[in-house]
């Protein structure tokens, strides 16, 4: 059976439970419990991602980081330089290449949020997200990545759709995200066939 990796941040853990049910018996996904954070822990830590199958072998890689990145704390500048942020975009590259040869690789851009509903002192922007999207794509596409635009998805959703002004945890979003994956990993194998959706939602503790 296919072997599936999901990488990311608290976006991913929204739909990473709705993936793997949707693909029961036809393909094994794996991701880890904890969020992937900033791009360089993302770095640090695919090679014990790597390990999560038991015998480092996955068809395809579906990975995001971006949004720990950008975030501005006490009124400055985001955690990640842009120039630093690409630094790191394409060192993971490199290593996923290094680490599976064989898989087909996903970039997934991050998210849109509601930048009117935060702190100042714990803020994003979208223009941000945007810059940090646009290097990232820039960057992965040298690569031959696949890019999964999860941020223009985000913006045709609803104020609503939101479960807080970043995330995403709600049916709607779930949803639609899930299937724009789902989408995503079916081309990458080559799938035909409809892959029915089937809804496991995230609660947040």
């Amino acid at each position: 059976m296919k072997k599936i990796l999901l990488i990311g941040d608290s976006i991913r853990i929204g739909y990473d439970k709705s993936v793997k049910k949707s693909l029961e018996g036809i393909a094994e996904v794996y991701f880890p419990e904890e969020n992937c954070r900033f791009a360089c822990y993302v770095l640090r830590y695919v090679p014990e991602y790597a390990r999560l199958s038991g015998d480092d072998r996955f068809d395809v890689i579906h990975w995001n980081a971006g949004l720990w990145d950008c975030l501005r704390m006490c009124e400055e500048e985001p955690q990640t330089p842009l120039e630093v942020y690409g630094y790191y975009i394409e060192r993971i590259c490199q290593r996923i290449k290094k680490l599976f040869p064989e898989a087909a690789v996903i970039f997934a851009t991050s998210t849109s949020v509601l930048t009117e509903q935060m702190s100042p002192t714990f803020i994003r922007y979208n223009s941000d997200i945007e810059a940090y999207n646009n290097l990232a794509v820039e960057i992965v596409k040298k690569y031959g990545f696949a890019v999964n635009d999860l941020y223009a998805a985000s913006c045709t959703l609803p104020k609503d759709a939101h479960s807080d002004p970043v995330h995403y945890y709600t049916p709607v979003a779930t949803e639609v995200f899930t299937k724009q994956v789902l989408s995503s990993i079916k081309n990458a194998l080559n799938i035909t066939e409809e892959i029915p959706y089937q809804e496991v939602l995230h609660i947040e503790d």
